[in-house]
C-alpha cells in the first residue's frame, strides 16, 4: 500500500485527543464495534456525522436475516445469499457471516434489541426478497432498525463510551511508517469541540454507511455522502465492487422530479403477499421467476423497470389491499404513516413504487477480520466490501453483515494491541499500544491538492450518476457521465489558486468532493464491467459473462487523482496483508 499524500483543504487541526480506537459511525456495525473495543479494555472514541441515531441503520424497516427458525440451518442460508450474489460472493465470507449469524443476532438481544414475538415467546420471523425460508426477524413491526439502533446507542450511552456527534470525518493521519495514526474531523458547531480537530489511534474504523446520495433519489438519508470509501481511497486503500450498486424495487413514487431520501416500502411487504401490478392490474413478475414478487432485488428491480419501458409508465404499483386496515396498522405501521403523509392510503389503493438506490454492495476492501489495505485501518457495514454480497445483496443480510464483522474486527483489534503491549509498547498509564504521531501534511503547492468542488455542483453529479449509472446502464451512459464527471473535476483542477485550494473548505464543499470521488469510480468500474450481473445492468451487454467476469474489480488512487484498476483472478479476494 502506498499513500496517495492527497488530502482534503481543511484548516489545521485546533485540538486532538488520544484513544486506542476511532469508530467513525454510529450505525449497527459502528456501534456494536465500539461496544466490543470498549468491552476489551481499549480506549474508545466514537465519531458520527449526526447524533448517535441518526446513520442508515434507524430507518431499516424489514429485519435481520438469520438462520434461527425451525428447519432452517446456516447452510439454507448460505445457498440463498451465494444465489443472490449471481457468482460474485465470496464464499468463504459468507460461510462466517450465516454460521457466526444466529450467535450474533443472540448478544445483540441481550445487548437490549427486542425483536417482536409470538404468544409463545418465540422470534417471529418473515420472508423477503431471494429467501426460501422465515428467517427475518423484525421489531415493532416495520421498524427494526429503529429498535436496534436504541438498543446500541443505550448500550453506549450506559458504558459511557466518549463520543463526538455532529462531525464529519475529513482525512486518515498515517505515521512515518504509514500506519494509521487517527483521523480528522470537523465538528459542525453542536459537537463536544469546534471547527476541525483530530483524534490521534492506531486503529481506526471505519463504519460510515453508503453513499446513496450520489443518485438523485435514494432510500438513503442525507449523511450517506461516500465520505468513509472517499476517505480511504485518498488514503491510498483498495475498494471493489462500486458498480453493484442495488436499487431497491419498491421506493414510494413521489413524482419524476422527486430527489433526496425517498420512502421506502419494505421487502416485508412482499414478504406478506403483497403483488407488484401495472395500472391495469396484471401481476407482471409472475413467470420472470420461480419466487415472482420475492425475487432477489435486482431482478424485480428490472422486472419494474421493463414493465414501466414496455407500457410507458412513470411507476407501477404494489398492491396489498387484501391485508386490510388491521394488518397494515400493526405489521407495517411506519410504512402506512409515510403512505397517508403523502396522500396514499395503501389499505384502499395500491401503492406507487419505483426503483431508487438504496445500497452498495462494493466498497472499501476487506478480509474476514475487517483489515484493509492500510495498516491500521479497518471498515465495516455498509462502507466495507467483504465479498459477502457479491453482485447484489440479499434482503436484511446487510445488518447481520455489520453485525458479525463488527464483532469480528473489534477482536482483531483487541488481540493487535494486547500483542503489542506485550512487546512492551505500552503507555505509561497502563498497558496500551503507544499513540503513534501524525505525519504532517502540510498544504502547500508542493503536497497533493484535491479540488474541492462548489455546493451546487452536488447536484450535478447526482444528475449525472442517475441519468448516466442508474438502473439501466450502456457504453453511451456511461461514457457521458465519465466525460461529465471529468469536466467538474477538470474545472475544480483548473480553479486551484496559489495556497492550492478551489472553493472554500466546508461541509457541503466536503461531501460534494466525497460524492464525486464515489461516482468517478463506480462510473469506471461500470464501464469496464462488460456484462450484466446482479443489479450491474448492461443494455449493450445483456448476459452474464462468467468466463471473463466473474472476478472483482480493484481500484485505487493516484497521487494525481487518476484511477488505477485491476482484476482479482476469481470471486474470491486475495488477502488484504
Amino acid at each position: 500500500m502506498t499513500s496517495t499524500g492527497i488530502r482534503l483543504h481543511a484548516p489545521a487541526p485546533g485540538w486532538s485527543i488520544p484513544a486506542d480506537v476511532v469508530v467513525v459511525g454510529s450505525g449497527v456495525a459502528g456501534l456494536t464495534a465500539a461496544l466490543r473495543c470498549e468491552a476489551a479494555g481499549l480506549t474508545t472514541v466514537v465519531v458520527t456525522k449526526a447524533r448517535l441515531d441518526d446513520g442508515s441503520t434507524r430507518w431499516a424497516q424489514g429485519g435481520i436475516a438469520a438462520a434461527l427458525g425451525d428447519g432452517d440451518t446456516p447452510g439454507q442460508h448460505l445457498d440463498d445469499t451465494l444465489v443472490a450474489g449471481a457468482g460474485l460472493c465470496d464464499e468463504t465470507a459468507v460461510r462466517l457471516l450465516v454460521t457466526d449469524g444466529p450467535d450474533a443476532v443472540r448478544r445483540l438481544i441481550d445487548t437490549g434489541a427486542r425483536f417482536d414475538t409470538d404468544d409463545a415467546g418465540s422470534i417471529q420471523l418473515t420472508r423477503e426478497g431471494g429467501h426460501h425460508r422465515r428467517r427475518i426477524a423484525h421489531a415493532g413491526g416495520d421498524a427494526t432498525g429503529a429498535e436496534i439502533s436504541r438498543a446500541l446507542v443505550d448500550a453506549v450511552r450506559a458504558r459511557g463510551l466518549r463520543t463526538i456527534e455532529n462531525a464529519l470525518v475529513l482525512d486518515l493521519l498515517t505515521d512515518a511508517e504509514g500506519r494509521t495514526a487517527g483521523v480528522t474531523l470537523h465538528v459542525m458547531g453542536e459537537g463536544q469541540h469546534d471547527g476541525v480537530g483530530a483524534v490521534h489511534a492506531p486503529a481506526v474504523v471505519l463504519a460510515t454507511g453508503g453513499m446513496g446520495q450520489v443518485f438523485s433519489a435514494t432510500t438513503n438519508p442525507s449523511v450517506s455522502t461516500g465520505d468513509g470509501v472517499a476517505l480511504a481511497l485518498r488514503a491510498g486503500a483498495e475498494v471493489s465492487d462500486l458498480e453493484f450498486v442495488q436499487f431497491h424495487p419498491t421506493v414510494l413514487f413521489l413524482g419524476p422530479d422527486a430527489e433526496g431520501q425517498q420512502p421506502l416500502v419494505s421487502e416485508a411487504v412482499r414478504g406478506e403477499g403483497a403483488h407488484l401490478v401495472d395500472a391495469d392490474g396484471t401481476r407482471f413478475m409472475v413467470g420472470q421467476h420461480e419466487l415472482a414478487e420475492l425475487a432477489p432485488r435486482d431482478i424485480v428491480a428490472k422486472g419494474i423497470t421493463r414493465r414501466m419501458q414496455e407500457v410507458g409508465a412513470e411507476h407501477m404499483y404494489l398492491d396489498a389491499r387484501h391485508f386490510g386496515a388491521h394488518m397494515w396498522e400493526h405489521r407495517f405501521p411506519t410504512i402506512l404513516a409515510a403512505c397517508r403523509a403523502h396522500g396514499i392510503d395503501p389499505v384502499t389503493e395500491p401503492i406507487p413504487v419505483a426503483p431508487a438506490a438504496h445500497y452498495a454492495s462494493g466498497g472499501v476492501r476487506t478480509d474476514d477480520r475487517g483489515r484493509t489495505t492500510v495498516p491500521g485501518l479497518y471498515a465495516c457495514g455498509e462502507v466495507a466490501c467483504t465479498g459477502v454480497h457479491g453482485a447484489n445483496r440479499l434482503a436484511s443480510n446487510s445488518l447481520l453483515e455489520g453485525l458479525v464483522y463488527a464483532e469480528r474486527l473489534a477482536a482483531d483489534i483487541a488481540a493487535e494491541q494486547a500483542e503489542q503491549a506485550r512487546q512492551g509498547a505500552h503507555t505509561a498509564n497502563g498497558p496500551h499500544p503507544r499513540v503513534p504521531a501524525p505525519v504532517r501534511h502540510p498544504e502547500t503547492p508542493g503536497t497533493p491538492a484535491h479540488p474541492l468542488l462548489a455546493p451546487e455542483d452536488r447536484l450535478a453529479v447526482q444528475r449525472i450518476m442517475t441519468e448516466g449509472a442508474g438502473v439501466l446502464r450502456s457504453a453511451a451512459s456511461l461514457e457521458r457521465a465519465a466525460r461529465r464527471l471529468a469536466e467538474l473535476h477538470d474545472r475544480a483542477s483548473d480553479a486551484l489558486d496559489g495556497e492550492g485550494k478551489t472553493a472554500e473548505p466546508g461541509v457541503d464543499t466536503w461531501e460534494a468532493t466525497n460524492l464525486l470521488d464515489v461516482a468517478r469510480v463506480l462510473v469506471a468500474a461500470a464501464t469496464l464491467r462488460e456484462e450484466t450481473r446482479g443489479c450491474h445492468w448492461r443494455e449493450d451487454h445483456a448476459d452474464r459473462d462468467d468466463a471473463h467476469w466473474r472476478r472483482h474489480l480493484v481500484v485505487t488512487l493516484r497521487a494525481d487523482r487518476s484511477l488505477a484498476v485491476r482484476t482479482t483472478e476469481s470471486a474470491d479476494f486475495p488477502p488484504t496483508r
